[in-house]
C-alpha cells in the first residue's frame, strides 16, 4: 500500500504537530508503510473512541509502534480484558491517595537530593539527568526496593529505552534481562516474607487468583519488569519540554514560582501539549470502518494521543498554554478505557513534585540548544540542556493541591 504520508519522517515536535494539524484536515486516518505498516488516527474523537472499544481494536497483537524488536509481550500493557484485569486490580490497589500521601515526603527529598548536582553546577540536561534519576527513585518507592537498585535502574532504563528505540535488538535485550534480575529478586523475596497488598505491587500481584489459581510466575515477573520501565519513559520528555516552555515563558515560569497552588493546574495543560506519545497501537480484530477509510484485520492503529491532544474541534487555540483551560481534563495524556496509564495518580503526582521542588530551588532557569528528539513511539524533547540560578535556600516546596481531573474512564 502506498504513503499517505512518511508519519515518522520528522521527529522535531514543531515539525511533527504540523503534519498532525495536516493530517487532522486531509487526511485523518492516514497510513504508513514504517514499521511494517501502520494506520494513525489524528482526531481526537477517533483517538478517544478506538481507546474505549477494546473489542474492535486489541491490545494483544501490536500495542505500540515499533514495537519491542524481540516481539514479547507482558501483562497489563499486551493483554486484553478480562485476561489484563487482574493484574491491574494488583497494581491500581498500591496506588490508592492514602498510599501516595504517605509516599510523598520520601518522594519529594529524593527529588530534592536528585537537583542538588544541577543546583551546585548551574548547568546539567534535564532530561537525561533529573529527568532520569528522579522517575527511578519513584518507581524504586512504589515497589519498595532497596535504594540502591535505584542509580541502577536509572542507567539501566535509560539504556533500554535509547536501545528500543533504535530497534537495536541486541542491547535492547541486555538491558531487559538486567530488569528482569531485579523483578525475580522481588517476586523471590515478596514470597518469603509478602508486605500488606496495599503497600506493594508484587505481594499484591502474588495474592491475585484467575479461577482460583495464581498469577504465572511468568505473567508475574512479566508485570513486574514491565512496571520497573513504564514510568521512565515519559517524565524526561514531559519535563524537558515543560522547562523549555517555561524557559520561553519566564512570566509563567515567575508566577508559578511565586504561587505553587497553581502547578497542578498548570501540569495538566502541560500533560495536553506535550503529551510524549504518538506510537501507542491497537490491532483491528475485523475490517473497520473510520471516516469511511476500512482498516484491515491485523493492521497497527496508532493512537497519538499528542495529535488528539491539540485537535481544534475540542480544544480551543490548540497550540497554546492556557492555564485554567475550562475543558482541559478532556486531554488523553494518560490515555482512556481500560489500557489507561495504571500509574495516573502517581505519575501526576511525581511530575508535581518535580516542578515544585525544581522552582522552589531555583530564581531562575533557562534551556538552551542543542536539543535532541524522541523518536517513535514518543514525541518531545529527550536532551535539554538548561542553566540555573539556585535560591540559595533550598527547603523544598510547600504540597499544592492536586488537581481535578475527570475520571479517565469516562
Amino acid at each position: 500500500m502506498e504513503d499517505d504520508f512518511d508519519l515518522t519522517a520528522d521527529d522535531n515536535p514543531v515539525a511533527a504537530h504540523a503534519m498532525y494539524a495536516q493530517l487532522r484536515e486531509e487526511c485523518p486516518v492516514a497510513y504508513s508503510s514504517a514499521y511494517g505498516g501502520f494506520y494513525a488516527l489524528t482526531r481526537y474523537d477517533d483517538v478517544k473512541a478506538a481507546a474505549m472499544d477494546p473489542a474492535t481494536f486489541i491490545s494483544s497483537v501490536r500495542a505500540v509502534v515499533p514495537s519491542d524488536p524481540r516481539g514479547l509481550r507482558r501483562p497489563p500493557l499486551n493483554f486484553d480484558a478480562p485476561a489484563h484485569t487482574p493484574f491491574r486490580r494488583a497494581l491500581e490497589r498500591t496506588l490508592q491517595r492514602s498510599r501516595l500521601e504517605r509516599l510523598e515526603p520520601a518522594l519529594s527529598e529524593h527529588a530534592r537530593r536528585a537537583l542538588r548536582p544541577l543546583l551546585e553546577t548551574g548547568e546539567g540536561d534535564i532530561a537525561t539527568g533529573f529527568g532520569v534519576q528522579f522517575p527511578a527513585w519513584v518507581t524504586t518507592e512504589w515497589l519498595n526496593l532497596e535504594p540502591h537498585i535505584a542509580p541502577h535502574l536509572a542507567d539501566t532504563s535509560f539504556a533500554w529505552i535509547t536501545a528500543w528505540r533504535e530497534q537495536d535488538g541486541e542491547t535492547t535485550t541486555a538491558m531487559s534481562e538486567r530488569m528482569y534480575d531485579i523483578a525475580r529478586d522481588l517476586v523471590r523475596r515478596r514470597r518469603e516474607e509478602p508486605l500488606p497488598v496495599e503497600e506493594d505491587p508484587a505481594s499484591s500481584l502474588l495474592a491475585e487468583r484467575i479461577d482460583g489459581e495464581p498469577l504465572t510466575d511468568e505473567h508475574l515477573v512479566g508485570c513486574l519488569r514491565q512496571s520497573l520501565v513504564v514510568g521512565m519513559v515519559a517524565p524526561p520528555i514531559l519535563l524537558g519540554s515543560t522547562l523549555r516552555h517555561l524557559s520561553e515563558d519566564t512570566d509563567l515560569q515567575d508566577r508559578l514560582r511565586r504561587d505553587p497552588a497553581l502547578i497542578p493546574a498548570a501540569i495538566e495543560e502541560f500533560l495536553r501539549l506535550y503529551a510524549p506519545y504518538r506510537g501507542f497501537a491497537r490491532t483491528a480484530s475485523k475490517p473497520t470502518d473510520v471516516r469511511g477509510r476500512t482498516i484491515p484485520v491485523g493492521v497497527p492503529v496508532t493512537l497519538p494521543y499528542a495529535a488528539a491532544n491539540r485537535d481544534p474541534r475540542v480544544f480551543a487555540d490548540p497550540d497554546t498554554f492556557i492555564l485554567g483551560r475550562e475543558n482541559v481534563a478532556k486531554h488523553l495524556g494518560f490515555g482512556r478505557g481500560p489500557h489507561r496509564c495504571v500509574g495516573m495518580p502517581l505519575a501526576r503526582m511525581a511530575i508535581r513534585i518535580a516542578l515544585e521542588e525544581l522552582l522552589a530551588a531555583t530564581d531562575f532557569f533557562s534551556t538552551h540548544g542543542p536539543y535532541t528528539y524522541a523518536r517513535m513511539p514518543e514525541v518531545g524533547l529527550t536532551s535539554v540542556p538548561v542553566t540555573v540560578r539556585a535560591s540559595g535556600s533550598i527547603h523544598g516546596a510547600s504540597r499544592a493541591p492536586d488537581f481535578p481531573l475527570e475520571d479517565a474512564s469516562r
